[in-house]
């Protein structure tokens, strides 16, 4: 069980403009295949020899399994240590390029926009750009979502 991080960014904290870029994931057959097997059995994702057969030309994570790795080292690498409450949802979610087994990910946020929270005075909204790039630097995946975050206590 990990323990939580005490709180170092709180709403007030984001600003517009704002990039991070965190993690290094090293992607393996092995989680590929074990993923895939337990959440997403198509061919490209569980079978090496059908995969070769695609339009991929052989074996790629599961988006799914992608947008984990890279919600994971933003959680290790951030969002662990904001305020964060949840989010109500995503705005975009779109898999740019295959990711295959030998790469290595690595994430970038950036923060797009902030409002606070109408119904709840002690809270805000960020939206941020979440993108998840391999060892070339290339785009393999964009996630557009909104975030919830308390407020700077005023004790």
């Amino acid at each position: 069980m990990m323990a939580s991080k005490p709180v170092k960014y709180y709403w007030e904290d984001f600003q517009i403009g704002d990039i991070r870029t965190m993690g290094s994931k090293a992607v393996t057959t092995e989680e590929i295949l074990a993923f895939a097997h337990q959440f997403d059995p198509q061919r490209f994702h569980v079978d090496i020899e059908q995969a070769e057969q695609t339009i991929y030309k052989g074996l790629i994570a599961s988006g799914w399994h992608t947008c984990g790795m890279v919600f994971k080292m933003v959680c290790d690498d951030f969002l662990l240590e904001t305020s964060s409450m949840g989010s109500p949802g995503l705005e975009n979610l779109r898999w740019l390029k295959p990711v295959r087994p030998g790469d290595t990910l690595h994430a970038r946020t950036t923060v797009k926009e902030k409002r606070l929270m109408q119904s709840k005075p002690n809270m805000g909204m960020v939206r941020m750009l979440w993108e998840g790039l391999n060892q070339h630097q290339e785009v393999v995946v964009t996630i557009d979502c909104w975030g919830m975050y308390s407020k700077r206590p005023t004790h």
